[in-house]
């Protein structure tokens, strides 16, 4: 099932949502490796204008003819490139795939209903059809997903705020993805479920955007970035909204609460083109298409505008929206409950895991049969559709004086709500009970799906509810001035869908989504008294709805401090650090090394001057010390011990028992080394190791042209890498530049050498080794002595790539800083220290848990809140100072002697030479 895109982070697919179980690490450097080498195929700019160059030294009669077509090519490429361009593709292509969307549920919405009205006659046959037809679409939906692009499922919105915050989701954003969000999605909507559109079509906006970029980066090299591109997405998040309700400001603002930690400035004018561009072009659709006669609002009302509310209603509007803050936390806290209990029930999930189209089909045969008309459903205005109900809803006619309710028009679709046994109160109570867990439990199904459009409808109603009951307890309305305004409930139920919606998803920006979409603003003071209320008490017992699903399906992403929590602006990063650091030191041995990579899994370690110190120098990943302790435990090097290790072997053998053939030999090997340093230091050779070897050479290497190579200088050199470079093509320049050493064979003499400088070459006979001639005999016991040997060997950082800078906090760093710079720079972790020393780590994992609350974990040191305000006198302050200041000048002592390893470099004098 779509298992190419699945390698990101290992996506898993659960029965509700899925999960990652890869670390991020390795799934960056796998991802970092691959830009690598795409880098390295894409032509270069350089290349690009290599042709416009050889035309202009054309001098032929056609070349002005072809420069002026290359270049005016060029300049409507570089106009397709701006952004302006980009903005305008993005607001069309989706305004039509929005209205492409609407056109296909439709289609399926109007296909159930005419089944259901042709079957009047035979009530089993409806109830059939009214069941079989969305569990077919939905089951559907979820196959089709589920084989295309698991991915798809759900709103995608917790994703893209995780790729918004700096990780990389690839599998999100590509085009299977795309079109099994667009076809899941037509086919899950037209079933009827109570699902919503607006969430999916975020991730479906964000998904043409990145698709576009690839397409746009072939006329303009700027679409190639990276940061760029993750601008555009928070770009699509509000084209994505306004295509939906033709609310350009109202999807901008949602898209800056909902979707960023911290958004871009320059992008504020980028989302307001787009997302107009996107609203106007859907709404011209809908003209085309003769559903409106002019370009209008989504859903108009008629509200009153002289006098739209009294002062005696704001205690209304603020109830209201207490009881919707009440509400949204129970929604999102009933939605998390639902998965965690049957995540829970292994038999269960096992089972369904196994047949993961059956819970979809479960859930909808269970939603259809209670919203079957003429059984419950006629209690609840089944017969209508999401948009139906909602424009029933805002209508300003009341439907109940006194609890009698009024005749309605025959030719409105506010006759489903009326019914002879029970009244107005009665049938909104049971759509607001049945709708709220029955939306919870639908948004659980594989499918894409969102929760937006079913939380504004429920929202709706229950103002709806509360407009009516006014409505009632004031039949003449209230009194102004000598004149009677009626209680219009339509206004409470736009007040209501704000509330809930604005609860659910802990945005403000809901209230200018309810004046875009019923096209007045008369109403904006209890509209925005409702909305803050809500948020208030939402935000103070549950995260939003995209923060839960963040949490269900474990993605890497830092949640919201909140507000009311003072205790938390009192805590320090020395409160919730991990004092207990694993870490390397500058002089360690492979040994400890070793040790330390088997006992802890992290991505990165700190490097460290010496454990008595605990200078913090840098940080190496793991991957570059998984490196050094392979290439020091590594075959290769094995095979050059042994090369040694055979060279000084034959070497003891010739000198101690010359015989015949091995004097021939030595006469046809023999090296003249002609020295031009007026000291003969160099003559003598290293004393090789005594050791009992065994001879690896069967037969000697003959060289037949002058070769260059270094002597040693030393016992620790070993002859394998001298005698190597016999056999270069290119031998090693720099110790014949130390050593000034020139080598003849077969006493040729060296024409390199100044004449005043020449003096009797000095004889040193040398054995040549072949290496292919060194086989791997060692047994396993040799092999782990001599690996035991290695291991206390110091490690050599030289060709390691170490980190000199990375991310440090004090001690005293507030909760409320760290917080700021992991959710800015995107961190992972960072080094707790004081003046320059070592003292803690702080990881995204102990952030989370502090924030949370439940900073009690194991190795954490944990300390009372205010444990950093600690009460000392102003002597003791000046001591502290005058220490800290000691040991701060020691330190900058200290760092001005010492250097990191670094790559070796040839130096200028090398280069001269050279």
């Amino acid at each position: 099932m779509a298992s190419d895109d699945q390698r990101g982070l290992h996506y898993e697919q659960t029965l509700m949502y899925g999960r990652y179980t890869q670390e991020l690490g390795a799934y960056a450097k796998e991802e970092a490796a691959r830009l690598r080498e795409e880098e390295v195929r894409r032509p270069s700019v350089t290349e690009r204008s290599h042709s416009l160059e050889l035309l202009e030294n054309d001098k032929g009669c056609c070349a002005k003819c072809r420069i002026c077509t290359v270049r005016c090519q060029k300049f409507l490429i570089s106009c397709v490139g701006e952004d302006w361009i980009f903005l305008i593709l993005l607001g069309l292509f989706m305004a039509l795939l929005s209205w492409l969307v609407d056109f296909g549920i439709g289609i399926c919405l109007q296909s159930q209903k005419w089944m259901y009205v042709n079957l009047e006659s035979n009530v089993f046959l409806q109830y059939l059809a009214w069941v079989t037809y969305p569990v077919v679409l939905i089951t559907f939906s979820a196959g089709f997903t589920q084989i295309l692009a698991p991915q798809a499922v759900g709103s995608g919105i917790p994703e893209i705020k995780t790729i918004l915050r700096g990780v990389v989701l690839k599998e999100y954003l590509t085009f299977k993805t795309f079109v099994a969000k667009v076809i899941g999605l037509t086919f899950a909507l037209g079933s009827g479920m109570p699902l919503g559109k607006e969430s999916p079509f975020v991730h479906i906006a964000s998904l043409g955007a990145a698709l576009l970029c690839k397409f746009m980066s072939l006329f303009g090299g700027i679409y190639e970035n990276e940061s760029r591109n993750i601008e555009l997405l928070s770009v699509a998040c509000a084209v994505g909204v306004s295509c939906v309700f033709a609310a350009p400001i109202g999807g901008l603002l949602f898209s800056i609460e909902a979707m960023s930690t911290f958004f871009t400035v320059r992008n504020y004018w980028r989302g307001f083109f787009a997302a107009t561009v996107t609203a106007f072009m859907y709404r011209v659709l809908a003209v085309w298409n003769r559903d409106e006669v002019t370009i209008t609002a989504v859903l108009p009302t008629n509200f009153r505008q002289d006098f739209p509310f009294d002062l005696q209603e704001l205690p209304a509007f603020a109830i209201l929206g207490i009881a919707s803050g009440l509400g949204g936390a129970l929604f999102v806290c009933l939605n998390r409950q639902i998965v965690q209990l049957i995540r829970n029930q292994k038999t269960i999930k096992k089972f369904l895991m196994k047949k993961r189209l059956l819970y979809p089909a479960l859930v909808t045969l269970l939603v259809s049969t209670l919203t079957f008309p003429p059984g419950f459903g006629q209690f609840m205005a089944a017969k209508l559709t999401q948009m139906e109900s909602l424009e029933t809803l805002l209508d300003n006619q009341t439907w109940s004086k006194q609890g009698i309710p009024e005749e309605f028009d025959s030719d409105s679709n506010s006759q489903a709500w009326k019914q002879p046994q029970v009244n107005v109160f009665v049938t909104l109570t049971l759509f607001v009970v049945m709708k709220f867990w029955m939306s919870a439990l639908a948004m659980t199904m594989p499918v894409p799906c969102g929760a937006f459009m079913p939380v504004f409808v429920i929202g709706a109603a229950f103002g709806r509810l509360v407009g009516e009951s006014m409505a009632t307890w004031f039949p003449d309305g209230v009194h102004s001035d000598g004149t009677i305004y009626p209680i219009e409930p339509g206004v409470y139920a736009a007040v209501g869908a704000a509330a809930l919606s604005g609860a659910v998803t802990h945005t403000v920006s809901t209230a200018v989504v309810v004046f875009e979409l019923t096209g007045q603003i008369s109403h904006i003071l209890p509209v925005m008294i409702a909305v803050i209320l809500a948020n208030a008490v939402a935000q103070s017992l549950q995260p939003s709805l995209y923060d839960s699903l963040i949490m269900i399906k474990k993605l890497p992403y830092l949640p919201e401090l909140g507000w009311g929590h003072h205790e938390k602006y009192n805590i320090c990063v020395e409160d919730i650090m991990i004092s207990d650091v694993m870490y390397i030191t500058l002089n360690c041995c492979y040994r400890d090394l070793h040790d330390v990579l088997l006992s802890g899994h992290l991505k990165t370690l700190a490097l460290l001057e010496s454990s008595e110190s605990m200078i913090l120098l840098g940080s190496i990943e793991r991957a570059q010390l998984q490196a050094l302790l392979s290439l020091q435990l590594g075959r290769p090097r094995r095979l050059k011990y042994l090369r040694d290790r055979a060279t000084a072997d034959k070497r003891l053998s010739v000198v101690s028992h010359p015989s015949s053939e091995d004097r021939s030999t030595m006469v046809n090997q023999e090296v003249h080394f002609q020295i031009s340093t007026e000291e003969s230091s160099l003559s003598s050779t290293p004393t090789p190791s005594m050791k009992p070897l065994k001879p690896a050479l069967k037969r000697p290497s003959v060289v037949d042209r002058p070769t260059e190579i270094p002597m040693p200088t030393s016992p620790q050199d070993h002859s394998g890498s001298t005698l190597k470079n016999l056999f270069r093509a290119r031998p090693d320049i720099e110790g014949l530049e130390n050593n000034n050493v020139n080598i003849n064979i077969k006493g040729t003499a060296s024409s390199s050498a100044s004449p005043e400088f020449r003096r009797p070459p000095k004889r040193i006979r040398i054995f040549v080794v072949d290496d292919f001639d060194v086989d791997d005999d060692m047994t396993i016991r040799e092999i782990a002595e001599w690996e035991e040997n290695q291991l206390d060997e110091q490690v050599n950082f030289d060709n390691c790539m170490i980190d000199p800078a990375p991310i440090q906090l004090v001690e005293s760093t507030s909760l409320h800083k760290t917080h700021t710079i992991f959710s800015l720079l995107g961190l992972d972790h960072a080094y707790v220290t004081s003046i320059g020393r070592l003292i803690g780590v702080v990881s995204l994992k102990e952030l989370q848990k502090a924030i949370e609350g439940s900073v009690a974990v194991k190795g954490v040191n944990v300390r009372p809140p205010l444990a950093s305000f600690r009460d000392s006198g102003t002597s003791g302050t000046i001591m502290n100072n005058e220490n800290k200041a000691r040991d701060l000048h020691k330190l900058w002592n200290r760092r001005k002697l010492m250097s990191l390893p670094q790559e070796h470099r040839a130096s200028d004098s090398d280069e001269k030479s050279k």
